[in-house]
Parts: C-alpha cells; structure tokens; sequence
C-alpha cells in the first residue's frame, strides 16, 4: 500500500505533461498557465487510493484522475469568474490575467480535455465511470448555483447550506474514490460505503476550513483570520449563530454583516464565543468524522490497507491551516 504522499509524487510525474495542444495560444497557455499554480492535487490522489484500496493500481487509474484533476480546475476557473477573484494561490487568475471571455473558453476546453482523458479507458467500466463522473459534474454545478443564491439571501437555513457544501465540494471528494473503486473491481456495497466516507470526510473539512477561518492561529493559518467575516460569507458558524444567538445577539450580527467597522471581525468573534460556537463547530467535525469511519469499517477489506485513508483523513481535518 502507498501513502498520500506517494501517490501524490506518482501522480504529479504524470500530470505535469502538457494537456493541450499548441494552437491557438490565447486559447492553450491560459488553461496551461492555471495548471501552472499547482494544488494539493487531492481528488486525483482519492481516486487513485480508491483503486489501491481494493487491488494494484490499474493503469486506467492514472487517465481518470487526470480527468477529475481537469474537471476541478475547471469549476476553480469559472469560480474565480463568478467570484471576481483577482488571486488564486497567490497568482492572477485567469480572467485576470488574459480576460473573462478567455478565462470561460480556457476553462470549457479543459473539461472537454478531461473527456478526452476518460476516453482512453477500458471499455467495460467505460460506461459506469462516466455516468458517475456527469452525475457528480451536475451536482457541483448545482452546489455552485445555490452558493451564488445564498449571496442574495439574508439568512439561509443549516440543511439548506449542509447540502450545498455537499455538492459543491463533497460529491467530488466522494466519487474520486468511488471512481477509483470501479477501477479496482470493487463490489457495489464496498463502493456505496466508500463513497458516504468520502462525503462524511468532505463535510468535515469544510467545516475545519470555517473554523481555522474565524478561530485559526494566524500564524499557522498563514493568513489573516476573519477573512470569511469580513467578506460576510454564510459559514456553518455564522449561520448557527443567527441560529442559536438571543434576540440582541442576532440583531448585532445583522448590524454587523451590514457595515465594515475595524472591529468587526473581535466582535463577531465575541459573539460566536458567546454562544459557544467554537466547541459546536468541534463537535459538528467530530459528527462527521465518526460517519466518515463507521463507513470505512464496514469496507470489507483488510483494515491493514484503510490505513494510507485514514491517515489522510485525519490529516485533512485536524490541520491548522
């Protein structure tokens, strides 16, 4: 069995070929230049230990995690595009850098490409992959529209954001190993129970990632705590705070979200304290990750090769930064 960090190297070696063709320019070197800024390539790596999990890596493995690699940063341009970002990982974003009707086609003709990928594949699981694959490409597509919608709602329910966290980042995570199971001949219960550790886990580091937001240590963190606070996003914490808070504290919440005061950040924090927020958000991360586990148990494999997943899930949620 392979660690993470080995299945990374493997899969890096591969990925980092060139995906498209040389012509035209404008079109090529701005999908190849996003590649370029590089990621913690996960989803590609999932899928691969989907497959370990099961049996040795089948060489069809290695085409559809680029594939799924391909497809993520597709979404991740169009994102960028929706959310006006300037920076990703540091650098311009592509609509920055060469304009939003380059950044849409760059971003098109690399999910095409990622078809192109799934093409050169057996053909007796053929089928079963890419129902799989376009039924998680809608849904993420649909987590994105609802996370857009949001942003137009005053307030917003917590099943109503636990599902579209579920489509817009936990499908993905879920049906890269499930994917990777296919490949590796996994029966259907194993796959459906792998696939429900994929979601769990996935859930688990959304809500690590709104906590390390608002109560990360700076300097672990590697930047500035509060961001989502100021940028009045609806995280699992504020929601449940408009949620849980008394009468005054939901009012000075919505005070708050409505102006950008230099305080707002300790202040929102303050109140987050006080309804003790941070022990919830814990507690809602350990929920999710004893799901995620129960669900691995019931794999029938031999623990001794879980053991690459677990160590990856446990470092993907009990980060600091």
């Amino acid at each position: 069995m392979h660690s993470f960090e080995d299945l990374s190297r493997d899969f890096g070696a591969v990925f980092s070929t060139r995906h498209f063709p040389q012509q035209p320019v404008s079109l090529y070197d701005p999908a190849e230049y996003f590649l370029g800024l590089g990621g913690k390539r996960i989803r590609p790596v999932l899928c691969l230990m989907g497959n370990e999990l099961f049996d040795v890596i089948n060489p069809d493995s290695y085409p559809v995690a680029t594939a799924i690699e391909l497809f993520h940063n597709f979404t991740l341009i169009h994102d960028d595009i929706m959310d006006k970002a300037p920076l990703r990982r540091g650098m311009q974003t592509v609509h920055e850098k060469y304009g939003a009707p380059t950044a849409l086609l760059s971003g098109d003709v690399m999910l095409v490409v990622a078809y192109d990928y799934l093409n050169r594949i057996k053909s007796h699981y053929i089928h079963k992959i890419i129902q799989l694959f376009n039924k998680t490409a809608k849904q993420v597509c649909e987590g994105q529209q609802l996370d857009m919608d949001f942003e137009m709602q005053e307030t917003v329910q917590l099943p109503d954001y636990l599902r579209m966290i579920e489509l817009k980042t936990s499908v993905l995570i879920a049906a890269s190993l499930q994917l990777g199971a296919i490949l590796g001949g996994a029966q259907e219960g194993n796959q459906k129970h792998l696939y429900q550790f994929g979601k769990n886990l996935g859930m688990a580091f959304q809500v690590q990632d709104d906590y390390l937001d608002a109560f990360g240590d700076p300097e672990k963190f590697g930047k500035q705590v509060g961001g989502d606070i100021m940028a009045n996003k609806k995280t699992f914490l504020m929601i449940h705070a408009m949620e849980a808070g008394s009468p005054g504290q939901v009012r000075e919440l919505k005070e708050l979200v409505k102006e950008n005061a230099e305080d707002k950040i300790n202040k929102v924090l303050d109140i987050f304290r006080q309804c003790g927020i941070d022990k919830w958000a814990f507690d809602l991360k350990e929920k999710y990750i004893a799901d995620a586990f129960s669900h691995l148990d019931e794999i029938a494999v031999l623990s001794a090769r879980k053991k690459p997943l677990k160590e990856l899930a446990y470092f993907l949620v009990q980060r600091e930064h």
